[in-house]
């Protein structure tokens, strides 16, 4: 999509009348085409009673191809989840744990991979810094978790040499994509994590509930869903007369969806990730590393410190600040109740703009910013 019209695409989301929005890290806002498709299939479950339910389920294949294209991946490698949260609880099943046996992240990352080890019974979680994981990978790592964006520092590591190097030491590579999915490209076959998850609840800006997993199809040849349902068997769709006994398995992810899903938000999510496809993922993410580079150049001027990554990374859209002498979390809230939506994470300020955003967005906030500091 070239020259795009960006209030017009602004448009499609009415939260964002009267208020400063750069906080999409916390919450992406929903756009009206997805209340609407969520309405219909309210109006659509009244007017058939929910008994044409098999049909939403052909409805999820649209959905299904959507997401694989944004990520590149294929159909058969999407299964949708309830969050992030379920998806690592998949990866973590694909490890046969044993005790002291380590499971990796990095410093900062969010609290689902640094909890994850816990699941694990004698199982040492380890943390690190991006710059030195390789030397923290030994003969006992067994699985490696990191964000494509953390949440806390806005660090975007370039994953594409090291998930093929640990997958072919044997080690799992759970990515979670979080954080970047919707702002950022990101090529599944060309990185190829052994999972590969996206809560859409912020970039995709779709609500609560709507979430998918990449599971690589050499992983999918090994590993049995961790969560078994009606619809685990492979002739699930045969509701006249379900299989009964032990279940058999099919050969796609779909197989990780024990049963029924939470279609009015894949709904929603379609008709979110129709926009996105509409004005191209090209076009977004020139565009959101564009107003990052605008609001570190505002907060550079007003003498902000910048976490400085270390190793080989990329450009984030996510952009943490801290101004010495100034309370990061007051600011925030200070900012917030001129309608101005940011957060504070640690000691840093979170700034985090999204294509909806303009330059009218930084200059509001940079103004206010500067107003409290010399008031």
């Amino acid at each position: 999509m070239s020259g795009v019209d960006w209030k017009a695409v602004r448009a499609e989301f009415p939260s964002l009348a009267n208020r400063t929005y750069l906080n999409t890290a916390t919450f992406g806002q929903l756009p009206a085409r997805s209340a609407a498709a969520a309405e219909r299939h309210f109006h659509r479950r009244e007017k058939t009673g929910g008994l044409d339910f098999l049909d939403w389920f052909e409805d999820l294949n649209s959905i299904r191809a959507a997401a694989a294209r944004l990520i590149g991946g294929h159909s058969d490698d999407i299964a949708f989840v309830p969050n992030a949260g379920y998806a690592l609880s998949l990866a973590l099943s694909a490890v046969d744990w044993q005790a002291g046996d380590e499971m990796l992240t990095l410093h900062d990352e969010f609290p689902n991979q640094l909890y994850a080890h816990a699941a694990a019974k004698g199982v040492r979680g380890v943390e690190c810094a991006w710059h030195e994981l390789e030397s923290h990978v030994n003969d006992r790592t067994k699985l490696v978790a990191i964000s494509t964006v953390n949440y806390t520092t806005g660090l975007r590591p370039d994953l594409s040499a090291v998930v093929s190097d640990l997958r072919r030491r044997g080690i799992v590579v759970y990515l979670d994509g979080t954080q970047s999915v919707g702002a950022l490209r990101f090529d599944c076959s060309a990185v190829q994590p052994d999972f590969f998850a996206v809560d859409a609840y912020k970039w995709l800006i779709s609500p609560n509930g709507a979430a998918f997993i990449y599971v690589h199809p050499q992983m999918r040849e090994r590993l049995p869903p961790n969560v078994i349902g009606w619809r685990s068997d492979r002739d699930w769709r045969n509701v006249k007369a379900l299989h009964h006994g032990t279940p058999r398995f099919g050969d796609t992810a779909e197989k990780y969806e024990p049963g029924m899903l939470a279609f009015v938000c894949l709904y929603a999510m379609q008709a979110a990730l129709e926009i996105v496809e509409e004005i191209g993922m090209d076009a977004i993410e020139k565009r959101v590393l564009r107003l990052a580079d605008m609001l570190r150049s505002e907060l550079g001027q007003l003498g902000a410190e910048f976490n400085q990554p270390h190793g080989k990374c990329l450009p984030s859209q996510i952009v943490t600040a801290c101004i010495p002498g100034a309370d990061s979390a007051f600011l925030a809230a200070k900012l917030g109740e001129q309608k101005i939506s940011i957060s504070a994470r640690r000691i840093y300020l979170r700034i985090s703009p999204h294509f909806y955003n303009g330059e009218d967005d930084v200059a509001r906030f940079s103004g206010a910013l500067r107003a409290l500091l010399s008031g």
